[in-house]
């Protein structure tokens, strides 16, 4: 919540330096602070979590749509995500750590992923160098399976992007599960654009559309960027047929 003045006279970062990264992090917490901003002041790692979730969101299409200012504005906005839910963790009266804290754990496991930069290990193909990353991920974490930390919070088609890709990178032997009485393979959409006969039934969907998923994976595509292109492309044709005022065809399902 910005100074509704536009007044920018009196802040903290101002005896810094001129380092904008510690007048950001000053600035936060004089937002925080007694006599800063009331609705800053109130605001809970789980309250803050819809902001993060969209400016991440934010921040994506302004990668994929080319906009550099908004690439800037947007990457300021996460930043600030970062620095306001650090500055939260700095009150828990249980187990308070601050910016400084999570950088340095940053930096800490930044070295120890990259042995073939900081360490005697060389470097490697890049191929080798996703399998020893995901080797020492595994360790430090103490996970038990290559699939374990992938989020549930994950769009579905996004986790399964990630979970089909953790499986390859371990050289799992999966195939995708075949429903019984259906073939789980992916089908182009037919000429007239209805998308196909997707099969009775929403498990044999789910099939066809994570074998989709792994057939992307093995031509190396990102699924989850081509839908977003396909989706956006889409989008603005519906909004010309909209704008030319073409009526509906047949009955329209219900959202």
């Amino acid at each position: 919540m910005s100074d509704p003045s536009g007044s920018s006279a009196a802040l903290p970062g101002d005896a810094v330096g001129g380092d904008a990264l510690r007048a950001l992090v000053a600035v936060m917490d004089r937002l925080r602070s007694p006599g800063g901003c009331p609705w800053d002041a109130e605001q809970t790692h789980e309250s803050l979590v819809p902001y993060l979730l969209e400016e991440a969101h934010e921040l994506v299409e302004a990668v994929e749509t080319g906009d550099r200012a908004g690439l800037r504005e947007e990457l300021g906005d996460v930043l600030l995500q970062v620095v306001f839910h650090a500055r939260v963790a700095q009150e828990d009266p249980v187990d308070p750590f601050d910016v400084d804290d999570v950088a340095s754990d940053l930096i800490d496991k930044l070295v120890r992923r990259h042995p073939h930069v900081f360490g005697p290990t060389p470097a490697s193909a890049v191929a080798d160098l996703h399998v020893q990353w995901d080797r020492i991920k595994k360790v430090e974490k103490r996970r038990a399976s290559a699939l374990d930390g992938v989020p549930a919070s994950l769009g579905a088609l996004a986790r399964a992007q990630k979970l089909v890709s953790r499986a390859a990178r371990a050289g799992l032997p999966v195939t995708v599960p075949v429903v019984p009485g259906t073939a789980a393979v992916a089908e182009p959409a037919n000429d007239d654009g209805d998308g196909g006969d997707i099969g009775e039934g929403g498990p044999a969907v789910g099939e066809r559309l994570l074998a989709m998923v792994m057939a992307a994976h093995a031509q190396g595509v990102d699924a989850e960027g081509e839908l977003r292109r396909a989706t956006a492309a889409w989008e603005a044709h519906a909004r010309e047929v909209e704008s030319a005022g073409v009526a509906p065809q047949g009955p329209q399902p219900r959202e």
